[in-house]
């Protein structure tokens, strides 16, 4: 019988010897989770990389000389856009929930949605590959608009730089909103997820929101007290804070609530003590919950959601998102509610890559 080998060590020549090749041999990627199961992400291109030089070039130059300049430089990774941190961040979620559940299918899965033309394509599969991302779906147009595919991949968010899109997603029912790159750059937790939302508009209905524009604060704050124990009707996110909860009972099923890598946050401008408590038993009625709630009784976002750094702040008011912005918070604008009304923006010319 062969002596053990030192402390920490393999006891035998040939397991050291496996573990050496095995380190050498390159990494099996994990299946992709039948969409039915997961929770699908839905990132245009733009979200995902930074593509203002190619859109530039399209923009002057015409679709021709966008698709060369694409073929010339397909070797070289567009640099990370305003949804890389956080798609990283889902990342690392899998990664853990694969090591408690191996056969569980419910996972985040990432679907790249684009309109460029297939001949595109090569050069954002690099990229993905040079930043070792797991990105397996895509769904490339050639001009015309993804958001007719994003049903059929069963789609429970759509981020986009592209306005427009936005607001056909979802007058389709689907959760989705405009990202934002910050005005500067704030390290965010690179093992837990952080999502923050506010409430009004985004995880409930613009209801009470209609209050305050047709008849002011006070009538607010009276309706709010008469209706406390009246559910709010849900918003357009939702379903997003659901599927990020059904996640996170994964976790505390195996005792991790506190090192869960998941953690939500609801950043509302609501006042605590005339109408927190509404927000608050509206989410207890659908079962479901936010880690943090942070009333600010309409003081400016921004600074307390640097505090939190999330890798992701929604909110339907674009007010609010610039506010984020210039903390450093990758933000996204959920266009939906009474917010949104007689606030056209000027139509932008349908590009190649406009995502």
């Amino acid at each position: 019988m062969e002596p053990p080998g030192p402390a920490g060590a393999p006891g035998r020549p040939w397991d050291e010897a496996k573990a050496f090749y095995d380190n050498l041999a390159p990494k099996k990627k994990p299946k992709s989770p039948k969409p039915e199961n997961a929770i699908t992400i839905a990132v245009s291109s733009r979200a995902l990389f930074r593509m203002e030089e190619e859109q530039k070039i399209y923009n002057e130059q015409g679709v021709e000389a966008y698709v060369k300049y694409q073929l010339d430089h397909e070797n070289e990774p567009f640099l990370p856009g305003a949804a890389f941190p956080f798609v990283k961040a889902l990342e690392a979620v899998n990664t853990q929930l694969r090591e408690l559940y191996p056969d569980s299918e419910e996972l985040f899965d990432i679907v790249l949605m684009t309109n460029n033309h297939a001949q595109v394509g090569v050069r954002l599969i690099n990229s993905i590959n040079h930043y070792d991302l797991f990105i397996e779906r895509f769904c490339m147009t050639g001009g015309n608009s993804p958001i007719c595919y994003l049903k059929a991949y069963h789609a429970n968010l759509y981020l986009s730089s592209d306005a427009e899109k936005v607001s056909g997603a979802i007058e389709e029912g689907i959760a989705a909103a405009t990202i934002f790159s910050p005005s500067r750059d704030l390290e965010v937790s690179e093992n837990q997820l952080r999502v923050a939302f506010d409430g009004d508009a985004v995880l409930f209905s613009d209801e009470s929101e209609q209050i305050v524009k047709a008849h002011g604060l006070d009538m607010f704050f009276e309706h709010e007290k008469a209706h406390e124990n009246k559910p709010l009707a849900q918003g357009p996110l939702k379903g997003f804070l659901e599927a990020l909860g059904k996640l996170q009972k994964k976790f505390y099923s195996k005792g991790l609530r506190m090192e869960c890598p998941i953690r939500t946050y609801l950043v509302t401008a609501r006042s605590a003590a005339s109408s927190g408590a509404r927000a608050l038993k509206t989410l207890r009625s659908w079962g479901l919950e936010t880690d943090e709630a942070l009333f600010l009784a309409g003081a400016p976002k921004g600074p307390l959601l640097r505090k939190i750094r999330p890798h992701i702040f929604f909110d339907d008011q674009m007010f609010h998102v610039e506010g984020a912005k210039e903390m450093g918070t990758v933000a996204a604008h959920v266009p939906y509610g009474v917010a949104q009304k007689h606030k056209r923006p000027a139509q932008e010319k349908q590009t190649p890559n406009s995502k």
